[in-house]
């Protein structure tokens, strides 16, 4: 396969549109179709790049270029790899570095899924502590860990941490760091800019922001870390189809005007909900009174797509969601239909039962944020 394009401008649209295609060839697509192989031809010793279909693929090559061209622009030092799904991407970094005996630190107040993995990561013999993301608590437990977990913002609560001051005092104790950024996008922060050793994400959200790909990836510098990542998707064969990997390379090429206008309208969005006597705890780390504004506004360049809050009970919480014309109640976010969802009723979030998490879509603000105020007015009756 050719190499990329490299030619062109340097801003984030125009790498987003261009990421990871290859040279153009005449008669032929700009990006070319999925390639759909479980085997490829192989004479002789095998030492070309595509020999079996779960080490390697061209439809994923040419979407881990396009993503490691928007989470390390311009370093040839970075390697990134694509896995079936989040939690596939997150469980690679994990048990990749982990050995038992080791000790890991992983947020209090991450993503739901966290707390299955560990339990398991314990039952592997590997030592858990947690702590808060907000206030850089997790400073506090890191001694002798070998490996920091960070999720800002975290998901759901969106409190954000000082990553680059986390990851100066993981390092100087021994530890790796591993970044979530899936609520961020790599358009929203980059960590490998400010220290992590790991970038880690669902593409499932925003990156590919349509609700119809799972997906996961892992972006991190080159070296033994990342070829023990590439060893253990091998060995669990987390590795996603050629046309969800398609598809997100497609996707990718809308990402800078999809997470403008949903950064934009998550921000009207959470303005208007301010002054709402029903709301309470309402996050959004775009908001200038917003705990978490001034550590984001330094290391974020958006915001992100979701804001929280908290209704007074889980009943109007219920009738708010139901009331909603222009919002979807669903899981997940970053899609470009807003989706809302009352995170209590799954049972793995600390959330009290009036808690909302609003993901912003791609609809006009002045609709969405009129749909918002009228489903709160009428949840009142």
């Amino acid at each position: 396969m050719s190499e990329p394009t490299t030619a062109g401008g340097t801003g984030e649209g125009t790498r987003a549109v261009r990421a990871g295609l290859p040279e153009p060839v005449k008669y032929e697509p700009t990006l070319p179709g999925p390639v759909f192989a479980a085997h490829f031809h192989l004479p002789g010793e095998p030492t070309g790049p595509y020999t079996y279909g779960r080490d390697e693929n061209p439809t994923w090559t040419r979407l881990e270029r396009a993503v490691g061209e928007l989470e390390a622009p311009g370093r040839d030092d970075v390697d990134t790899l694509v896995f079936a799904s989040g939690m596939a991407a997150i469980s690679s970094v994990l048990f990749s570095q982990l050995r038992a005996g080791d000790t890991v630190v992983l947020p209090s107040d991450g993503y739901q899924a966290l707390p299955l993995v560990r339990a398991q990561l314990e039952a592997y013999g590997i030592e858990v502590r947690t702590a808060p993301t907000g206030g850089d608590a997790q400073l506090a437990v890191l001694d002798g860990a070998k490996l920091l977990w960070i999720e800002s913002p975290s998901n759901p609560g969106l409190d954000v941490c000082d990553i680059r001051r986390l990851a100066e005092a993981a390092h100087a104790r021994g530890a790796l760091v591993a970044v979530d950024n899936t609520l961020a996008t790599p358009l929203g922060q980059r960590p490998l800019e400010l220290g992590a050793d790991f970038s880690v994400a669902s593409g499932t959200k925003q990156l590919t922001g349509h609700g119809d790909v799972l997906l996961g990836y892992v972006t991190g510098c080159s070296g033994e870390p990342m070829t023990a990542v590439r060893r253990w998707r091998k060995i669990v064969g987390a590795i996603p189809g050629p046309m969800e990997a398609w598809l997100a390379h497609r996707s990718i090429a809308t990402l800078q005007m999809r997470v403008d206008r949903q950064s934009a309208t998550a921000l009207a969005v959470a303005q208007a909900l301010r002054g709402r006597p029903e709301v309470t705890g309402l996050r959004y780390p775009g908001l200038a009174d917003d705990p978490s504004h001034q550590v984001a506004s330094r290391q974020m360049r958006r915001h992100g797509c979701v804001v929280s809050f908290t209704l007074p009970t889980r009943a109007r919480a219920e009738r708010f969601l139901e009331e909603l014309r222009l919002v979807d109640d669903a899981t997940s976010f970053g899609g470009v239909r807003s989706t809302a969802e009352r995170r209590g009723r799954w049972g793995g979030d600390a959330v009290p039962e009036g808690f909302i998490r609003l993901s912003v879509g791609a609809e006009d603000p002045d609709d969405l944020v009129a749909d918002v105020l009228r489903a709160l007015e009428e949840s009142a009756r």
